[in-house]
């Protein structure tokens, strides 16, 4: 099944020249993981104070999309930092998975000011629990799961695009009833993301 992530070879193609560069400057792969959820929680309380009233900027909007694939960009690069240049480490395991998660939850939550709350929150929770699926499967004796249809850069890309409908759309009424349709759909295929890794994990150990 296609999803973002079986883009990941060739954007990591085209960023291969800036880690080399990063590397020579002396920057670990650590550091851009927490870099990256640095600025996730920085955007993230940004926008809270944004959205909180109401009253936001449609720049902050823009920022949305922007951020998040500067993210992509960065998890790409201290992936490649850490195979590449022999900086793996149990710490830096911890710490991508971690941050993933953190990232996520900082980016989200903030549409839950804009947008039917409890639909963001169930998201959310859903996206959180498809990674803890993916992080399981080791734990069983499988390899890392990664299956979609709606995996991090995905879910990255579908919150990308719903904050340029909102700074383009803003102001039409019946954009509140589309965009719920649309994260809905987004639930659903983070359900099928979850059963999708539970199942292929567990197919993987009968194969082996």
């Amino acid at each position: 099944m296609f999803t973002i992530y079986n883009l990941k070879p060739a954007f990591q193609q085209i960023l291969r020249p800036t880690t080399k560069y990063l590397y020579t400057m002396g920057i670990t792969a650590n550091q851009v993981t927490v870099i990256a959820c640095s600025g996730s929680i920085g955007l993230g309380l940004f926008l809270t104070f944004q959205f909180k009233h109401g009253h936001y900027h449609n720049y902050a909007l823009l920022l949305i999309p922007l951020y998040l694939f500067i993210r992509m960009a960065l998890n790409a690069i201290d992936g490649m930092l850490a195979r590449e240049y022999k900086q793996k480490s149990n710490l830096g395991a911890i710490l991508n998975e971690i941050t993933d998660v953190v990232s996520d939850s900082a980016l989200y939550l903030p549409f839950a000011l804009i947008m039917p709350n409890y639909l963001v929150c169930i998201l959310v929770i859903l996206a959180i629990i498809s990674e803890m699926i993916g992080v399981v499967a080791i734990q069983i004796g499988a390899s890392r799961r990664y299956d979609g249809p709606m995996g991090k850069s995905d879910r990255a890309f579908q919150f990308g695009l719903i904050a340029l409908i909102l700074f383009f759309f803003r102001q039409n009424w019946f954009l509140a009833k589309i965009l719920s349709v649309y994260l809905i759909i987004i639930i659903l295929l983070i359900l099928l993301t979850i059963f999708n890794r539970g199942r292929n994990a567990l197919s993987e150990l009968k194969s082996n």
